[in-house]
This record gives structure tokens, sequence and C-alpha cells, in this order.
């Protein structure tokens, strides 16, 4: 630690990469590289320095089995902005999401390609998430969801099959497994589906995160695909958030979604009826106006 504080007075540099915070010690500490006393100081003195000098600082820190910061969480207290740079291992794709910033928003994501010449920028990461030349198959549909400012695109996948064995299978891989599982209990319940004895899969294409509630509808839509075995037409997205008694609500900056979705081909879009409420706008996308999951469901028959 030392060693790199006296180098950066007397280079001056703009910009400071530290990499990793939890290879750097000061000798002054008995402790090993990496406790929680030596990643506490190091990180201290290190943003104390940046700080008072003016200059930027990189702190690269490893991460547990959890995909959480290892060492102390005072580490992210102290700095001003955690990114974290995801990425399946079997995908050539990684995203950087925004988790802390003090000057600006956390909804952003950057999205990039490992390349034989390193990481280059994906200008249009909706066409990477959505298979190109796609089958029109049962279980799959195109999702909108937002990142920021960002509409995604993004295709979800469900595997309904009856369970052979004992106590049927959830298995969900990009959504969150509690809101599929509230999403099973409303087709069951209101749309009729007898889902009980059934094996269920659920994923998002390309190892994508999805969280949002605006994929409610498009996750029901491709279960309820998958178990009656007829499939969703491929120019179709769908939008809209879920409620308990079956209704389907509105969601926020649906304009970007649509013009998104128009720019990459798509002919039509189911949106909850009350986001339809004064759009006069034409956004060159037929647009299917509905209340009720039921109504949506009619679609596929």
């Amino acid at each position: 630690l030392d060693f790199i504080l006296e180098n950066v007075h007397n280079t001056h540099p703009t910009l400071v990469v530290i990499d990793s915070i939890q290879m750097i010690y000061k000798p002054q500490l008995e402790s090993s590289p990496g406790t929680v006393s030596q990643v506490r100081q190091c990180a201290h003195e290190l943003i104390f320095n940046a700080k008072s000098t003016g200059s930027a600082i990189f702190l690269v820190g490893h991460v547990t089995k959890e995909g959480i910061i290892a060492g102390p969480k005072v580490l992210e207290h102290m700095a001003d902005t955690v990114l974290y740079f995801e990425g399946e291992k079997f995908q050539c794709y990684r995203i950087l999401r925004v988790v802390k910033n003090r000057f600006g928003s956390t909804d952003e994501i950057g999205i990039f390609e490992m390349r034989k010449n390193g990481l280059q920028p994906v200008d249009n990461p909706s066409e990477i998430f959505i298979s190109q030349g796609r089958r029109i198959s049962a279980g799959s549909a195109i999702i909108s969801c937002m990142e920021g400012t960002r509409a995604l695109l993004v295709e979800i996948q469900a595997l309904v099959t009856r369970a052979n064995f004992g106590i049927p299978e959830r298995k969900v891989s990009g959504v969150d497994y509690n809101r599929v599982s509230m999403i099973l209990a409303i087709l069951e319940k209101r749309i009729g589906l007898k889902l009980g004895g059934q094996d269920i899969f659920v994923n998002i294409v390309g190892g994508v995160q999805v969280d949002e509630p605006a994929a409610d509808l498009g996750i029901a839509m491709t279960i309820a695909s998958s178990f009656k075995e007829k499939a969703i037409s491929p120019d179709t997205i769908f939008i809209g958030e879920v409620g308990l008694g079956g209704e389907v609500r509105s969601v926020n900056q649906i304009e970007i979604r649509l013009k998104e979705a128009q720019r990459l081909g798509f002919k039509k879009a189911v949106i909850p009826k009350d986001n339809a409420k004064g759009m006069g706008k034409d956004f060159g996308i037929e647009l299917i106006e509905v209340c009720y999951l039921s109504e949506s469901v009619e679609i596929i028959g």
C-alpha cells in the first residue's frame, strides 16, 4: 500500500486502478492480505488519497460464490459507486450493472461482447437476446423489460410437462422464483389451467436477469402456451403486470418499449388497456388491449 501511495503522489495520475483490493496490504498491520482489517484500512487510505488529490480510483474486488462482494460490507459503504460485472461462463456476453451510485441512477446497465481483441460494446442488445429466425413453437414469447432508460426485448421460454415422480418440479432461470409461483397460482385459479401435476421450467434466453413486474404477462403466456401446446405468433410481444385477481395492470415507459419493438420488426403488442388510454401516437405496431389475463390467453386459443 505504501509503495502504491508513493507512486500516486509522484506521478499524479488521472485514474488509478487497484486490482484487486484483496491483494493490497499494509505492512504495519499484523493480519494477512484479504482480511477484514486489511481490506478496510487499505480501501480507506486509497479513497482518502484519491479525494485529496482529485484522482479517480477503481477498486476491483473479488466476489463470493453467492455473487456478492467478498470482504467487509463497509467496502461498499465507502465507495461512491458499486458496479457488478456479470455473465454466464458459457456466454460471450457480459453485463456491467450498477447497484450503487451516489451521483446518478442505479437502473442503468452496459452490455459487452467478449471477442479476441477484448470487450466490445453491444449497440443493439435486444437483438442478441432474441433468437434470429425463431421457430414457431409452443412455450416461447418475447417480452419487453426496462434497464434504466433502455428498453430490452428478451425471449422467455417455458416447458410444461406431466410429472412422473412424486412432487412436481419448479425450476426457473433469469426470473424471480416467487413471482413465477404467484403466476402459476393465478393461472390455476383464474384461468382454470390444471398445473398442479405438471413439471414447469421457465428460462430467460441469453442469461439476462429480468426482475420487473412488466414481465408477468409474458411469463403467464409462455406457460399457458406450453400447457396448451399452442404456439404464440413470433411477431407479437407481451407487456404487462398481472394482479392476483387476474387483471393486467399498467406499466411505466410503455412508449419506449413499443418503439423498440417496432424498430425490431414486431407487428403486434399485447398491452394493458390502462396504458392504451391517451396514447394518440401511432407506433407502427398493432396494439391488442387487454384488461384481464383470460383475454390474453384467448389469443392462443
